[in-house]
C-alpha cells in the first residue's frame, strides 16, 4: 500500500471503470482523480500496475471513504481488507474518530471490518447531500 500521486489518476480512473459500468461505482472524471489523488491509498502490483484504491476525503469531524475498488483478479486474496486497515490508520493519524461510506453492494466487507448501517444525517452534511438517491446506497460508519 502506498499513497497515490498525481500521476497515477489515469490508473485510478482505469481501474474504477469496470465498477463504474456495473453501477458499484458512481463515475468520477479523471480531474477529480487527478485533483484528489492525495485521498487516494492504492495497492500496487510488482509491474506497476493499480490492483487496488481507496480514497479517504476529511471532513471536520470525521472520514468518508469512498471509490473503494479491488482488481477483480484480486478479489478475495485479502486486498480489500488490507486497503481498509491502511485507510484506518490514516484517518487515525489525522484524528478523525468516525468513518463513514455508502456502498450499493451488500457491504460484506466493511461489516466484517465493523462498520455497521447508520442514518446519513449523522455523516458529514456535505457528503450526505452528495449521494444520488436513486442509487439506493446504504450508508455505514465506523468509530475507530
Amino acid at each position: 500500500m502506498r499513497p497515490a500521486r498525481e500521476e497515477d489518476g489515469p490508473a485510478l480512473a482505469a481501474l474504477s471503470r469496470p465498477f463504474v459500468h456495473t453501477g458499484a461505482l458512481r463515475e468520477r472524471p479523471l480531474a477529480l482523480y487527478l485533483s484528489r489523488a492525495s485521498d487516494f491509498l492504492v495497492a500496487q502490483a510488482p509491474d506497476g500496475s493499480l490492483e487496488g484504491c481507496v480514497g479517504l476525503r476529511a471532513h471536520p469531524s470525521a472520514g468518508v471513504l469512498y471509490n473503494f475498488c479491488v482488481a477483480a483478479h484480486r478479489q478475495g486474496s485479502g486486498m480489500g481488507g488490507r486497503l481498509l486497515r491502511a485507510a484506518f490508520a490514516r484517518a487515525r493519524s489525522r484524528s478523525l474518530p468516525t468513518l463513514f461510506t455508502a456502498t450499493t453492494g451488500d457491504g460484506r466487507l466493511f461489516l466484517r471490518h465493523g462498520f455497521t448501517p447508520t442514518d446519513p444525517v449523522l455523516a458529514p452534511a456535505t457528503w450526505a447531500r452528495s449521494l444520488d438517491p436513486a442509487r439506493d446506497a446504504r450508508v455505514l460508519a465506523i468509530t475507530l
